[in-house]
């Protein structure tokens, strides 16, 4: 082992761990990988950064842009209703209509989108149906991302993958052509077409690139088998847990007192929001006054008399009691009319993977200021945190419960931070005609790539373009809904698998892997199950970037196709179900009220399902595995 082989492989190493723990947000670990490899000299800067300025990160920013503005002209929501007529009365009959829709569209949308779209319809739907969202809402999550494994562009790690798959193809005929690739299809040019037909009259297992379609009939195969299980297996792992209104949901009775300022009260005359009270960190989230009820706002003062409604500590505030003149009632009877008047409501937020508030108090988002709306809790992982909501770090996939007016929650519906769970409002005819017009681009761009019209970073791009050029959606939207984070882990991680072949890391471990095991069946287990469990610690893309130059190396090293291998990483990388770090995974967590251990019970089978027949068709479909 060389020096620059030890530092590549303490580098991933740190990387995983970080990725592992959360300890930094994903693309700040990238970056530094990506400074860590030039400061150590083991790549130039025009190579560290040439990943960003890849094909990949064309395709996957267009794609965002078209899907914001299909998400922006909710074209979908036909889809959703005509699955609550179909449904009727039967969980089984929704699952099986609503499963390969949301499969079906995740295989050309990204599929947190597609799960985000459907978190909102299903809790409705399990509501008329008098079942618990938690037996529908993890179900539709893994849907989402076996549909990811249909085309080339239903994730992001498949997208990034064939992109690599590309460049090999390309450097292989650069090599053919300056050794004196010759003109065989008469054509006048000497091309790709000539080189694929010279690797097939010589059985040469050469990288070809990947067609948008190509890996359908296997997708389909997994995505059908996946469903099935589900249907059949996966619903019985899965927990059932009450659906209950908002207050008990959150266990808001065990943070809300109600209160009487008595006579001589130091609080009698001060505004609410700058209160004794409110300094204590105790939020006054409704007041009772002469048989008139309101919520408070900035010009709210406390009069004698007064009947609050206190969110905080009960042992702080019976410290407080005789200092402040209050009078603490001792049963409060909270439901959620109680938190609510006609021209204030309550609501279920969630905070999504791309929300600019993570890893942020609610005091440093500033968030009453910026959303209008106060937090009365905070649901994550089975547990409702209702204390020093002010100190508290926000995580993507946390579900706030929140106070506001019935317009400052309307407004909500265009924001990328925030999902609104229980948001009905139609859109208007324009909003809708721009989003058939969106939609509507994006298809040409699906048949122009298939058809091989054009190549596909410039097809998407062009419908990225025509959707912002017919206002179907803003440029300043167009910033919002591109996943920034995405395209920095990808771009670094594709540089950092340059460096792992560069460095002869990859050669390296490929050498071991030989040693160890001699058939290459073994190995493609091993690198599907490798690449699975990576996932699970960190991204998926940049889990199918880590090992695919391995994966490429060892098939090298073996002398069989490095095309299989190299699909059977991006599929595996593209299938995520054991832990609740994957997006979709996360986006579902506290609307269905999931804990860890519910993926694990859920998750693992079909893990071990999806794994097995990756390793069964991909060798089937591709060939290449027999030894030279």
């Amino acid at each position: 082992m060389t020096l620059e082989i030890g530092i590549v492989l303490g580098l991933l190493a740190a990387a995983v761990g970080l990725f592992a723990t959360r300890a930094l947000p994903v693309d700040l670990v990238t970056i530094l990988l990506l400074l860590a490899l030039v400061l150590t000299g083991i790549l130039e800067p025009t190579e560290a950064f040439a990943g960003f300025s890849s094909q990949i990160i064309i395709i996957l920013a267009s794609i965002f842009v078209i899907n914001g503005a299909l998400l922006e002209g909710r074209v979908l929501d036909t889809v959703t209703a005509w699955l609550l007529k179909v449904a009727g009365g039967s969980v089984n009959k929704l699952q099986l209509t609503t499963l390969p829709v949301v499969g079906g569209l995740s295989g050309f949308m990204n599929n947190t989108a597609v799960t985000s779209l459907f978190i909102g319809p299903m809790i409705s739907i399990a509501r008329k149906l008098k079942t618990s969202p938690s037996k529908l809402l993890m179900p539709v999550c893994f849907a989402s991302i076996l549909g990811g494994t249909c085309t080339l562009i239903g994730t992001s790690t498949n997208v990034a993958v064939s992109g690599e798959i590309a460049k090999q193809h390309q450097a292989g005929l650069a090599k053919w052509m300056a050794n004196g690739g010759t003109d065989l299809n008469g054509d006048g040019a000497v091309d790709s077409v000539d080189y694929l037909q010279h690797a097939a009259a010589n059985d040469l297992k050469v990288y070809e690139p990947l067609g948008l379609f190509e890996i359908t009939p296997v997708g389909l195969v997994i995505m059908a088998v996946g469903i099935g299980y589900l249907m059949l297996f996966g619903r019985r792992l899965l927990p059932d847990y009450p659906d209950e209104s908002l207050a008990e949901g959150f266990n808001i009775r065990e943070y809300l007192s109600e209160i009487v300022v008595m006579p001589g009260s130091r609080l009698i005359g001060q505004r609410v929001f700058e209160s004794s009270l409110a300094v204590m960190e105790f939020r006054i989230v409704k007041v009772l006054r002469k048989k008139r009820s309101f919520v408070p706002n900035v010009r709210s003062s406390i009069e004698e008399g007064d009947v609050l409604l206190v969110s905080g500590s009960m042992e702080e505030l019976l410290a407080v009691k005789d200092a402040s003149g209050i009078e603490i009632h001792a049963e409060t009877k909270l439901e959620d009319e109680a938190l609510q008047t006609d021209d204030v409501k309550i609501a279920e937020l969630l905070i999504t993977p791309k929300s600019t508030i993570i890893r942020r108090t609610l005091k440093e988002a500033h968030f009453r200021q910026r959303f209008g709306l106060a937090v009365l809790a905070i649901y994550r992982h089975g547990q409702s945190l209702g204390r020093k909501l002010g100190a508290i770090r926000l995580r993507a996939g946390d579900l706030l419960l929140v106070q506001g007016s019935g317009e400052r929650l309307l407004s909500l519906e265009h924001d990328t931070n925030l999902v609104r769970l229980d948001a009905t409002e139609a859109p208007s005819a324009d909003r809708r005609q721009k989003g058939l017009w969106a939609l509507g681009f994006f298809g040409l761009a699906v048949l122009a790539g298939g058809a091989g019209l054009a190549s596909l970073p410039v097809c998407f791009l062009s419908a990225a373009a025509l959707t912002v050029a017919t206002g179907c959606i803003t440029m300043q939207k167009v910033y919002e809904v591109i996943d920034w984070r995405v395209l920095i882990v990808i771009g670094g991680m594709t540089a950092f698998g340059a460096a792992m072949r560069d460095s002869g890391t990859a050669e390296w471990l490929a050498g071991g892997i030989q040693g160890a095991f001699d058939s290459p069946r073994t190995v493609l287990a091993g690198f599907i199950l490798l690449t699975m469990f990576l996932t699970q610690t960190m991204s998926n893309a940049a889990a199918g970037l880590v090992v695919l130059p391995v994966a490429m190396q060892t098939a090298a090293t073996l002398g069989v196709s490095g095309q299989t291998y190299a699909v059977a990483v991006m599929l595996a990388a593209s299938s995520s179900f054991i832990a609740p770090f994957e997006p979709a995974c996360i986006l579902v967590s506290g609307p269905g009220k999931y804990r860890f251990t519910d993926y694990l019970k859920a998750g693992l089978g079909l893990t071990l399902l999806v794994g097995f027949l990756v390793w069964l068709m991909v060798p089937a479909y591709w060939g290449g595995l027999e030894l030279d």
